[in-house]
């Protein structure tokens, strides 16, 4: 019998609860029939080894990517921060006898059986982290999204999870490991690039952060806010469109809200060229982004192929960090006073201390697409082609 089971669920990925109940109650009836109890009390209280406690930054160098790979929940067998069929496959496998605290002997009674079964069961699901603002959707980064697998290392080595939801919000956020890269001037075949995107120079961010997959929509901004500003609403798809005519200062009152803030203009060009140094960032085909402005329509929605209007969020590929729209449907304000770059090399730099104007960053379905394009606006003004997107600080 215990053969049979590890052949179901090895062909099936365990698509209902009602399927797992069904097996729960024959391998009670298995367990019942076959296994004898060792004389053993269990304990009053079984203890849960969460492992909220590494909080180690990607700049540490002692930091790698085995010593953070240790179970985040006591049923998550193969160590991959989510109990799911892989591990119940794995405790089907060994069913039986064994050693008090064996992998499986949940509550230490020297038997991997049905009550084991049991509370694997009650905790199917990602692993708990301690993000106490955040839902974890996936623990490790998926491979067919980050494909470098250096990157993956890097996030995995945060400590960190790597796709969250923001539970105050709703709005979906991923992992942005630290790192270095050359900020400032790309240009595409046919533009070049403006005299504020001088000189180019080399930036480090010292510590990992989330930011939104996508930038806000107007279905999130009404959900907190109980109002749409956005000139794009009324249409059939307006609650999955970018909310824009928001000012800097409507923004802070919705950070407020949620504890949410805006991304550094260091932090948004490094997350949107996700490891690139071409004037756009990857796509299907160009894994190492592209200079091409004729390919600009494959991650963005821009003059050629808007219709002269915002769209839905998510419709065009994504970089190589998992976002989208980094790249055209609405400009996104950044937490930076504009200013001309400072030469030389900069750590987890912040603007100026001061100015008029607020930086805007990732063009919209008019112009300035590119990874290193730059723009302004005053933070009072409320325009139809402005939104945001949020950064959050683990």
């Amino acid at each position: 019998m215990k053969n049979t089971l590890n052949k179901i669920f090895s062909r099936h990925a365990l698509k209902n609860v009602a399927r797992i109940a069904a097996i729960a109650a024959a391998c009670v009836t298995m367990s019942a029939l076959t296994l004898p109890k060792p004389p053993i009390a269990p304990p009053t209280e079984i203890t849960f080894n969460i492992d909220s406690t590494d909080t180690t930054d990607s700049s540490d160098s002692s930091d790698t990517a085995q010593s953070n790979l240790v179970s985040a929940c006591v049923c998550d067998l193969n160590q991959d921060r989510t109990v799911d069929s892989a591990d119940l496959g794995t405790l089907l496998g060994s069913f039986g006898l064994c050693q008090s605290g064996d992998p499986g002997d949940f509550n230490l009674d020297a038997a991997i059986d049905s009550s084991d079964l049991g509370t694997m069961l009650g905790n199917f699901g990602p692993c708990p982290s301690d993000l106490a603002w955040a839902t974890v959707l996936q623990w490790n980064p998926d491979p067919d999204v980050v494909l470098d697998a250096a990157v993956r290392s890097k996030i995995v080595a945060s400590g960190y999870p790597w796709r969250v939801l923001d539970t105050g919000t709703g709005i979906e956020m991923l992992l942005i490991p630290g790192g270095t890269f050359t900020m400032g001037c790309s240009a595409s075949t046919n533009y070049g690039c403006s005299s504020t995107e001088y000189p180019t120079h080399q930036v480090t961010l010292s510590k990992a952060f989330y930011l939104g997959k996508t930038e806000v929509t107007q279905a999130q901004w009404q959900a907190k806010m109980g109002n749409n500003p956005s000139y794009y609403k009324g249409y059939s798809d307006s609650p999955s469109r970018p909310v824009e005519q928001v000012s800097c200062y409507d923004i802070a009152g919705f950070n407020t809200a949620t504890g949410l803030r805006l991304p550094s203009e260091a932090e948004w060009e490094y997350a949107c060229r996700g490891g690139t140094t071409t004037a756009f960032h990857s796509m299907p085909g160009y894994p190492n982004g592209t200079n091409v402005d004729s390919l600009l329509g494959n991650i963005a929605w821009y003059y050629n192929n808007s219709g002269n209007t915002t769209h839905a969020v998510a419709g065009k590929a994504a970089n190589a960090f998992g976002m989208y729209d980094m790249s055209g449907n609405v400009w996104e304000w950044c937490n930076d006073w504009y200013g001309s770059y400072a030469a030389g090399n900069a750590t987890d730099p912040a603007g100026p201390s001061s100015g008029s104007d607020r930086v805007l960053r990732g063009g919209w379905i008019g112009s300035g697409c590119r990874s290193s394009a730059r723009s302004t606006n005053a933070p009072a003004r409320r325009d139809y082609y402005v939104g945001f997107r949020v950064a959050r600080t683990p």
